[in-house]
């Protein structure tokens, strides 16, 4: 069972003689369970793959499916509806609310769809992150690890079928970032949760499962079973292919 996929995806930007082609017919379906690291150089079209994969911008051409769901028909109320309730958020940013303690920044996707939290699963979550005994604290009074690990909770408590992580380790220490990636490794193992990650960090990109890499736009290989040296090699080799 595929939880995402792109099928031939171009994504061009401007018109005419300005035009840039983003992305150049990138076709990837990621299985249900796995974690999957997108890399690639300055410009390679990373960030346009991970907006695209999360509807969040629409390709020229081509389609992007969650699950069995075509995004492309799809009006903006009904992806914002989409993006709230089955695809998860990760950012280098952890982007909390400072006026909001922990317990009501993890929640806050479901108050915005006017739901309620399941008490058990978010007890569930709160302990697999490992915070629970910060839920009454303020970002301020969390370490960047504790606020990461918030916001990994916060994309979790909607039960999303992707999570999608966007440099989730720049911003931390090497200790603090290889505890967060294990986190998210040990969620799609134990869990069965997918994961997309985008990172420029060799290391960051060996704990997924399968490696993509992209070079101006197009799909330049992947990487199964990623170890920090061969995902390294393979990156200093990308301008050739």
């Amino acid at each position: 069972m595929q939880a995402l996929a792109l099928e031939a995806v171009r994504k061009v930007y401007g018109r005419g003689d300005g035009a840039v082609t983003a992305l150049d017919g990138v076709s990837v379906a990621l299985p249900q369970g796995s974690f999957t690291a997108v890399m690639g150089p300055s410009g390679s079209g990373k960030s346009t793959f991970l907006h695209c994969a999360a509807g969040l911008d629409r390709p020229t051409s081509g389609r992007v499916l969650l699950g069995d769901t075509d995004l492309a028909g799809m009006g903006e109320n009904a992806l914002t509806e989409l993006r709230r309730g089955r695809i998860g958020f990760v950012f280098q940013a952890y982007n909390l609310l400072p006026s909001l303690d922990v317990a009501q920044n993890i929640g806050l996707p479901l108050r915005l769809a006017g739901k309620r939290p399941d008490p058990a699963w978010l007890r569930e979550v709160v302990g697999r992150v490992g915070i629970a005994g910060r839920l009454g604290h303020r970002p301020a009074e969390l370490s960047g690890g504790q606020q990461q690990r918030v916001a990994i909770a916060r994309a979790l408590v909607t039960r999303p079928e992707v999570l999608l992580a966007d440099e989730p380790t720049g911003a931390l220490d090497t200790r603090t970032g290889r505890q967060v990636l294990e986190l998210l490794r040990d969620l799609v193992d134990t869990t069965g949760q997918t994961v997309l990650m985008v990172t420029h960090d060799p290391v960051a990109a060996s704990y997924a499962h399968n490696v993509l890499f992209l070079a101006d736009g197009r799909l330049a290989g992947s990487l199964p079973r990623p170890t920090p040296n061969l995902v390294a090699e393979r990156m200093t080799h990308l301008g050739e292919w």
